[in-house]
């Protein structure tokens, strides 16, 4: 079956994805693209662009992948002497009507903010099947519809609303966990001190104030421990960062993004403890990656993080406010000899690509059948 995959924002999470279907997929892919940047601009102006590069090619496909940053209803308009007759499917990474808006965009002030969740809403409209990373990015997105189109004036919709529940699936991530495999490290002999994991983007979103506001008050206790501090800054840096590297001084042994991805799965490797803070988080990858190498995860019990986790072993790895997370952070580190590191991995190896591949070529391959006369 040839597909083409429609990817307007091709960096991070979204780029991996990309060459990760397209790699272990049985299925062949023409992927068009454009660079990962100016979402905003992506969101707009994408259809058109991605449009003409359709149009001018030579590919015949049997389905059409789009990601939730096209303009998907514009892109089919465009493209209707190609397109009228392909089936489409639209997976979401992330929606614009629940992600949680940065206090420093001006949009939401200047009432601008609903067009791109208007756009989410016709592309998913668009589509014959709607694919979410995860179950609470599916029920999030449908909870969040009937309030999103009562606010406009008239002429609601409200009657779309069925349609679109019966045409969504929930399709997780698939990600290339094995490849972490390779820079496991051999057994250690000699003590260390245990090492705290940020590994997330260094955005509002993933709520840096707490995670080191965490850390400040494990450093007034005495406690002892390391900090590595990855993941990827965009745009303009938030002050919490330099003064984390202040405060903490020599105990950041790592800041800043790692330099290839051997480095990066290193420190997955060596860290112990990831105390996560986000305010938003659709699937979590970092997470889930950092939990494959054993990294001893402390979550919030919303979002999409008890979908990682059978729910007997719940107790062990949610907290219930940031005093809690706290003590038990403080508990494994004074016991952090004498505590055995519990299997995570096996809680989310289900996402590598050796078990989603087989699940995405089956599902794509539904949505074309179901589409046939």
């Amino acid at each position: 079956m040839k597909i083409a995959l429609l990817e307007p924002f091709n960096a991070g999470s979204h780029k991996t994805w990309v060459d990760g279907l397209v790699r272990h997929s049985r299925h062949e892919f023409q992927v068009l693209s454009l660079n990962g940047r100016h979402w905003k601009w992506r969101m707009h102006g994408a259809a058109v662009t991605l449009a003409r590069r359709f149009l001018a090619g030579n590919f015949e496909p049997d389905l059409l992948l789009a990601t939730d940053m096209l303009d998907l209803a514009t892109f089919l308009a465009l493209t209707r002497s190609k397109t009228a007759h392909l089936p489409t499917a639209t997976y979401f990474h992330e929606n614009q009507l629940t992600y949680p808006w940065s206090p420093d965009d001006q949009d939401p002030d200047r009432e601008r903010d609903a067009h791109y969740g208007f756009t989410n809403f016709t592309s998913a409209l668009a589509a014959d099947a709607i694919l979410f990373n995860s179950r609470y990015h599916l029920e999030s997105f449908h909870n969040a519809l009937p309030d999103f189109l009562k606010s406009f004036p008239d002429y609601n919709e409200l009657g779309t609303l069925p349609l679109l529940a019966g045409k969504s699936r929930v399709l997780p991530v698939g990600l290339d966990l094995r490849s972490l495999d390779h820079h496991r490290p051999t057994a250690e002999d000699n003590p260390r001190l245990p090492l705290i994991l940020w590994n997330h983007r260094w955005e509002y979103d993933k709520n840096p104030e707490q995670f080191f506001k965490a850390l400040y008050q494990l450093q007034d206790r005495g406690l002892e421990f390391e900090v590595a501090v990855l993941g990827e800054s965009f745009g303009r840096r938030s002050p919490v960062f330099a003064e984390a590297c202040r405060r903490l001084g020599k105990r950041i042994v790592q800041f800043g993004y790692a330099r290839d991805s051997g480095d990066y799965a290193r420190w997955l490797w060596r860290a112990d403890i990831l105390p996560v803070h986000s305010l938003h988080d659709f699937f979590g990858v970092s997470v889930v990656e950092a939990m494959y190498c054993g990294c001893h995860p402390l979550l919030p019990k919303r979002l999409a993080y008890p979908e990682h986790i059978p729910e007997a072993e719940h107790d062990l790895f949610f907290y219930a406010d940031f005093d809690d997370l706290a003590e038990r952070m403080s508990a494994l580190l004074q016991n952090f000899q004498g505590v055995s590191r519990p299997e995570v991995r096996t809680f989310v190896a289900r996402y590598d690509w050796q078990h989603m591949a087989p699940r995405y070529d089956r599902l794509l391959e539904k949505i074309v059948m179901d589409r046939q006369p």
